[in-house]
């Protein structure tokens, strides 16, 4: 049986915040990032994980709306052209939690006990690729020139990451440890989804 695609819905904050109790809202950005803050009532499901939790997910459709979201919009817009793909329907966020947050709505945090420390994935993806072009040019100017190809492989990867609108390297990173889910937590939020 062929599932035919649902239309992605792009709420405004405004809408968002208007209709907030009534959505089940979940942020698939990773968990580090979900602890720097994240909408109110909003469950972590990071984007790689969704589709483990599509069962879940189309439960929680099938009771009401859905809003899917991230830091500026992109990977829950991705998020949602794949339940779209499964006939669930669900709304993204314009702009993501950044929008949120500019507007002046608060953001929640886990209490500073329960918290991971973690740095956004656009800051993590800065410091490696800053990291990488030094390493290539100090290698390049203390051993040998040819090192100076890491610096020049890492400005190509920016170039084809701004004209591709992805990023090679956050996904990269977003299989580190410190960015990946523990499975009870993931557990613990499946079971705060179905319930809803």
């Amino acid at each position: 049986m062929t599932v035919s695609p649902t239309p992605v819905v792009v709420l405004g904050v405004g809408q968002a915040r208007s209709r907030l109790h009534d959505l089940a809202v979940i942020d698939v950005r990773t968990p580090g990032e979900y602890a720097s803050g994240h909408l109110p009532g909003a469950l972590n499901i990071p984007l790689d994980q969704v589709r483990r939790a599509l069962p879940e997910i189309r439960h929680a459709a099938e009771r009401g709306d859905v809003l899917i979201v991230c830091a500026s919009g992109n990977r829950s817009q991705a998020a949602c052209e794949l339940l779209a793909g499964e006939g669930i329907a669900a709304a993204t966020l314009a702009g993501g939690t950044t929008a949120w947050a500019a507007e002046g709505n608060d953001l929640e945090r886990p209490a500073a006990s329960t918290a991971r420390g973690a740095w956004a994935m656009e800051r993590q993806v800065r410091l490696t690729v800053g990291m990488l072009v030094l390493v290539g040019l100090t290698l390049g100017l203390l051993v040998h020139p040819a090192f100076q190809i890491l610096s020049a492989g890492v400005a190509g990867g920016l170039v084809l990451s701004a004209l591709t609108d992805t990023c090679t390297m956050a996904v990269l990173l977003g299989k580190l440890p410190h960015n990946r889910p523990r499975a009870a937590d993931l557990e613990s939020t499946l079971t705060a989804l179905r319930s809803r």
